[in-house]
């Protein structure tokens, strides 16, 4: 019989998040959906169930850093022990350096950044001592090159690479695989938000399902291989 795996998965009402807890779901793996929407959750879990898997939705605001750690720790003992950690939340935001207003500046790396520090520091000690566990920490292109007028979100994104390096080996010992995944344009809804403006066709762009197989392929390799990074492009090229 095969191992039965409990993932938990930020940002899962939507876009990216969304398509990775309903390929899991196909694939077998128990789903712990989180983000702000509980509607949307539950809508995604109701499809995640059709699969045959628990699913469950769990609405946490994850800006709200003094509190992720626990959050997430309740809903590990809630839900099960987290097998595999998929950190897909985060929010874009564009404006020249100069023009960007501290609060914003904190409210994008709060998300992007802080919140997955927290999300690990929250799961970690679990997979430490079942000597196993799979982190997926969606990245972006935006960490590995820079663009004009995307300077906090690059930063935070350069940052979140920086993180999971680290995170890859300090942990390597304890039998946790780390990988980055850091896709190209995305079209998800990220695109309609109120602090991204952007004019792109988003056509050309990657999908949800797409990035979401890509991580579900990740997950899925022998405990003792692991892919720690992974550049996913559209086949144009950035734009």
């Amino acid at each position: 019989m095969a191992q039965e795996r409990r993932a938990l998965i930020t940002g899962a009402s939507s876009g990216i998040g969304k398509a990775t807890a309903l390929a899991f779901a196909e694939s077998g793996i128990q789903v712990a959906l989180v983000s702000r929407n509980q509607t949307k959750l539950e809508e995604v879990a109701k499809v995640a169930m059709d699969y045959g898997v628990t699913a469950k939705a769990y609405s946490v605001d994850l800006a709200d850093v003094s509190h992720v750690s626990e959050r997430l720790a309740a809903i590990a003992q809630e839900f099960g022990a987290i097998d595999i950690l998929v950190n897909n939340a985060g929010m874009g935001y564009t404006g020249s350096l100069q023009d960007t207003p501290l609060s914003a500046w904190q409210t994008v790396l709060d998300l992007n950044l802080t919140s997955v520090f927290q999300c690990i520091q929250a799961v970690l000690p679990g997979m430490r001592q079942r000597q196993q566990g799979t982190i997926i920490n969606v990245a972006s292109v935006a960490g590995h090159q820079v663009f004009p007028n995307w300077g906090a979100y690059c930063v935070s994104k350069f940052g979140l690479v920086a993180l999971s390096k680290t995170l890859a080996i300090e942990e390597r010992v304890n039998g946790i695989r780390v990988v980055t995944i850091s896709p190209g344009s995305v079209n998800t809804p990220i695109w309609d938000t109120d602090t991204v403006q952007a004019d792109f066709d988003r056509s050309h762009m990657l999908t949800p399902e797409i990035v979401a197989q890509s991580i579900l392929y990740t997950a899925l390799l022998p405990d003792q291989a692991v892919v720690e990074e992974m550049m996913l492009m559209p086949n144009i090229g950035t734009f």
